[in-house]
């Protein structure tokens, strides 16, 4: 199956958000890397918003259908947990920052469009942690006193925190580990 150029410039686009940041690239740097004419890059994207759009829309639906795929595969809030934090230790493959991360360090220079999909990103993260903390309390893995909010906040602060910690020192080894200490600390006197 050949990948068209609208999607070679999404990846490219991602690649680049990821590693410099959304504001220091252009259209020009995206019509040398999948080599076509800036003029070409305008037609699939007429503008840089209209592309950051698309790309967060894109980043966002294959999350969701990814945050889906572990709700059916794991039966255990404490394996749903482990497993969601292995996509931000892949999401680091190649040197390449979490996009949202990225996109939200630079959030007051993003047309209000894309703040407020970065938003909803993270919001959605919140939502299945949520889900799978209050899961976690009825079916006796974790302790019935938490507060199923504020521990989605620290879950989702321990990963995004760890991921910035491995983007800086080019090691996400520690990105699992560290977070499975914290699920361990959810489960009553910390057992696991």
């Amino acid at each position: 199956m050949s990948v068209g150029t609208r999607d070679l410039l999404l990846k490219e686009a991602e690649t680049l958000a990821r590693t410099r940041g959304y504001a220091a690239f252009s259209y020009a740097d995206l019509a040398e890397r999948v080599g076509i004419r800036k003029a070409s890059v305008h037609h699939h994207f007429p503008t840089k918003e209209a592309l950051g759009v698309a790309l967060i829309d894109g980043y966002l639906a294959n999350f969701q259908s990814a945050l889906s795929d572990v709700l059916e595969e794991e039966r255990s809030a404490r394996r749903r947990l482990l497993t969601y934090s292995g996509f931000f230790s892949e999401s680091l493959r190649d040197g390449l920052m979490p996009l949202c991360a990225a996109l939200s360090a630079e959030a007051v220079a993003l047309p209000q469009s894309m703040q407020t999909r970065v938003s909803t990103f993270f919001e959605l993260h919140l939502e299945w942690l949520c889900r799978v903390v209050r899961d976690g309390i009825c079916d006796g893995e974790f302790r019935s006193d938490l507060d199923v909010r504020l521990t989605a906040h620290a879950l989702l602060s321990v990963l995004e925190g760890a991921s910035l910690v491995a983007w800086a020192l080019k090691d996400s080894t520690h990105i699992e580990p560290t977070f499975a200490q914290a699920v361990a600390g959810l489960a009553e006197n910390g057992a696991d």
